[in-house]
Formats: C-alpha cells, structure tokens, sequence
C-alpha cells in the first residue's frame, strides 16, 4: 500500500476529574472528554506524522476550593479525522462510525469531580486502545483484475491523476476521482487496488481491498476484453471468466457486495480481435447458466451479477467514455430515486399505523 494507511491505532484516556473540598460539602469539575470529529482534508497519515506516539489524553477538572466550591470541567480533547471511519476495539467490535464531516463520536468519557457521594476523591477518565478503520466513501467503486485499465479508466472520466504503468498491481493505494458534469452535478469513483483470485482469504491484501467495496453505493466492474493472466504462472482467464471470478471473490468476501447495482465496462476495444470476442461474451453473459461448465465447481458464484448496463469501452482512443459517464449518471440517478420512493412509502407506512 506504499505510504498510504487506512487503518491506525490509537489510545485514548478521559481526563481525571479535579478534588472536592469536605469541609464545604465541595465538588471537583468533571474531567475532559475525547471526541473524534470527521473533517474534510484529513489523514490518517497525516494524525500519525502529526502525534506519533497516538495518545489523546483529555485535560484534568478543576479542583474545588473556598473561591469556587464547584470545580471547573477539564478541557476536551477534540482529534479531527477523515470521513469514513469505523472505530473499532481491539476484538474487532465496531462501536461507532463517522461517514460525513462535522460528525462527532465520543471516545472516552472523563471521570466524575470529588463529591461526597467519592468522599471527595475524583474518578479517573475511561481509557481504551482504539481502531480508526478507513473506508473510503464513494459513489462508484472500480472493481477488476490488475491491468483491466481501471487507473486509465479513472484518468478519462474524472480530474485524478493516478499513476499509470503497464504491469500487473500498478495500483497499490486507492485513488479517489470526481466525474464532474457540464452542469456541475459531481459523481465520486473510486479506483481500488486490484483484486487477485483469494483476494477474500487476504491474498494479495485483498481485505484491504474489499473492504473499501463495502463503502460504495455502487459496482462498476472492468474487464480486460483479451481475457486476463496475472503471471506466466497463472491460468489465463476469458472475459467471461473473469467476470465470474470477480463476483466471487465478493461474494465470499460479503454476500450483500454482489447486491449492490452494478456497470460493466468492457475496456481495450481497440484491440485485434476485441469486437469478436465482444460477440461471445455478450452471448455468455445472456445465457450464463449455459456456460459455467466451463470453470472449476469452487469458482462459480452463487448468484451472478445483474449488469444494469454492457459498456464497450477503449481508454486508449476515448471510445465509450462519454457514454459511460451517461450510464454512471443515469445508474446513480435511478437508485436514489428509488431509495426516496422506499423513504416516501416507509413514511407513509408509519403514518398510518400510527393512527
């Protein structure tokens, strides 16, 4: 993943609360409480450059005294971090999540001031060791073999400039692109390190990969229409085959993943040959029952994937870019039309049980 970090570990304590005063009955203040606040332009490389030893620690309360018999709150220690953050404990327990900026979570609670119901001894902050487990949030999520063309794909329709190189795991850190179209209305992509067959055991990091699938509202696998070999030794794959092998790997990774709406884009049309083997793999995936002897029983997924649209597309010469942005558009339009005519008939529903 080169210097890129989705994932950071940090200890967090509440401040102590301050002495309360017996002689006057007293109250100590209330310790400081840690609070993660998401904020745009944030890091988690940049909060680990910025506090290398990863410890927020939340100001002391004020002790009472004759002049102030109730002691002042300690002071919070806000830690602003990207949106899209899962926190988790150590055991893997996800406790909160921050998806939108000026979301705030609290962290660790400061202990209570001296009273007499401590006999005026204060209580000491809550303290735990926490995950900030990034996923990145985007509209569209790039799936594909490395060298399926997604980093080119990305430089076409949006104003990222990944690097591009011409072997396998070029992408070794997700990039983040916008689509911006002639009316302004924006469309965020993100271009994902390339998944490799047992990407859902990890192989080839493939959970750093997928779980930044988790967070995108929408699939837009791409697929290298002269099939796909990783290495000379390593099977080659047909298109058609290399679709089923993606949907695979996440479905074992996360059942709900191969529900999500889904694009192809057919990249490298410029190629020899490519508009033929278009014609088989469009027969293919019209009667994909008809066709799955063709791979391994352990390879065929349960269900496959239902493309909304087929794009045919050359990053190469540029053709089907413009259609695809179109595509991209409508697919996103669609759903969320659909998803507030859900919200509209859950309202109504409610509604009317209510009275």
């Amino acid at each position: 993943y080169g210097s890129f970090i989705d994932d950071l570990r940090v200890y967090v304590r509440g401040g102590t609360g301050g002495m309360g005063y017996p002689r006057l009955g007293g109250e100590g203040g209330r310790g400081g409480d840690v609070w993660f606040i998401a904020r745009e332009r944030i890091t988690l490389k940049g909060i680990k450059e910025k506090y290398p030893h990863k410890r927020f620690v939340a100001g002391t309360g004020a002790n009472s005294s004759v002049k102030a018999l109730k002691g002042e709150k300690g002071k919070d220690c806000e830690v602003h971090v990207p949106p899209g953050i899962s926190l988790l404990l150590d055991d893997g327990k996800q406790i909160g999540e921050l998806n939108a900026a000026g979301e705030r979570f609290l962290a660790a609670r400061g202990g209570l001031g001296g009273s007499l119901a401590t006999n005026f001894l204060p209580c000491k902050g809550q303290k735990r060791i926490i995950h900030l487990d990034l996923k990145l949030i985007a509209d569209v999520g790039l799936v594909g073999f490395p060298n399926a063309g997604k980093s080119s794909l990305l430089s076409k329709i949006s104003h990222a400039k990944p690097e591009i190189a011409s072997y396998a795991f070029t992408t070794i850190q997700p990039e983040l692109g916008k689509i911006i179209y002639p009316d302004y209305k924006q469309v965020s992509v993100a271009d994902l390190p390339g998944l490799i067959e047992g990407a859902h055991v990890n192989r080839g990091r493939g959970h750093k990969f997928l779980k930044h699938v988790e967070r995108t509202k929408q699939l837009l696998l791409v697929v290298d229409i002269s099939g796909f070999q990783l290495s000379i030794k390593t099977q080659f794959r047909t298109p058609f085959e290399t679709i089923l092998l993606l949907t695979k790997e996440l479905e074992l990774y996360k059942e709900e993943l191969v529900t999500k709406p889904a694009l192809l884009a057919i990249n490298k049309m410029d190629l020899p040959c490519a508009k033929d083997n278009l014609n088989e793999l469009m027969s293919q995936l019209q009667n994909p029952q008809d066709f799955l002897h063709l791979l391994e029983e352990e390879m065929i997924p349960a269900n496959t994937l239902q493309f909304k649209e087929v794009i045919p597309i050359s990053t190469y010469t540029g053709e089907g870019i413009e259609e695809l942005k179109a595509y991209i558009r409508k697919s996103i339009y669609e759903e969320a039309e659909r998803e507030n005519e859900e919200y509209r008939k859950n309202k109504l529903l409610l509604l009317q049980t209510s009275q």
